[in-house]
C-alpha cells in the first residue's frame, strides 16, 4: 500500500505521515483550528507538495469560515484535538501496510451483507488512488454484491458537509433493509 502512495511522488501527504513524529513536528508550527482547516479545505489538486516541503506547509486553509461548520464548532474541534494531538489519527495511515497484512487471509473475500457506500464527488478519498474507477467499473459492486452507492455533493466530510443528505441516505438505506425483512 505505502508503494502505492509513494508513486504518487516524495511529497505526497501519506508518505510523510509514515514517520512517527515528522507530521506532528509540522503541525506543531500552527495553531490546532489553522492545522484543521487546511484539512477541512483540501482540494484534490492540493495532493502533492512540492519537494523539501511539509504537506501542511502546502496546505491552504480557507480565508473565509467554511459554509458547513461554524467557527464555534471548529473552535471544539480544536479544543478537542490541542488535548489529543494528531498522533492518533495519523497513526491510521502508519497502520495501512500492517492492515493489508493482516486482512491478507481475506483478500478476495465477497462481504454478502447488505451495505451502503456514501462518498463525495469531490473527496480526494473517491478521487485518488483508483477508487473512482473501481467503483465505476463494477469492482466495488463484484466484491460487496449487495452494495448501493451514492455519490453526492461534497467533499471528504460529507458527514458535516452535507449532514442532512448523509442522514437521508442511511436511513433510506435502512428502511429498505427493514422493508425487506417484513418481507422474508
Amino acid at each position: 500500500m505505502a508503494e502505492m502512495f509513494a508513486a504518487r511522488g516524495d511529497g505526497f501527504y501519506i508518505t510523510q505521515f509514515q514517520e512517527p513524529g515528522r507530521a506532528e513536528k509540522a503541525f506543531a508550527r500552527y495553531d490546532v483550528a489553522t492545522v484543521l482547516k487546511k484539512f477541512y479545505s483540501l482540494q484534490l489538486d492540493d495532493l502533492a507538495a512540492p519537494p523539501g516541503v511539509e504537506i501542511i506547509d502546502f496546505f491552504e486553509a480557507s480565508s473565509s469560515p467554511l459554509p458547513w461548520m461554524t467557527e464555534e464548532e471548529l473552535g471544539q474541534y480544536a479544543e478537542k484535538f490541542q488535548k489529543s494531538g494528531f498522533t492518533g489519527p495519523l497513526n491510521y495511515y502508519r497502520a495501512m501496510d500492517t492492515n493489508w497484512r493482516l486482512t491478507a487471509p481475506w483478500h478476495g473475500a465477497k462481504i454478502t451483507v447488505p451495505a451502503k457506500f456514501i462518498g463525495g464527488e469531490k473527496d480526494v478519498g473517491v478521487e485518488s488512488f483508483g477508487v473512482k474507477r473501481y467503483i465505476e467499473s463494477g469492482g466495488f459492486k463484484s466484491n460487496v454484491p449487495d452494495l448501493e452507492v451514492s455519490i453526492i455533493e461534497g467533499h471528504h466530510f460529507l458527514q458535516q458537509e452535507q449532514a442532512e443528505r448523509v442522514n437521508s441516505e442511511i436511513l433510506s438505506f435502512l428502511d429498505k433493509l427493514s422493508g425487506e425483512e417484513a418481507h422474508n
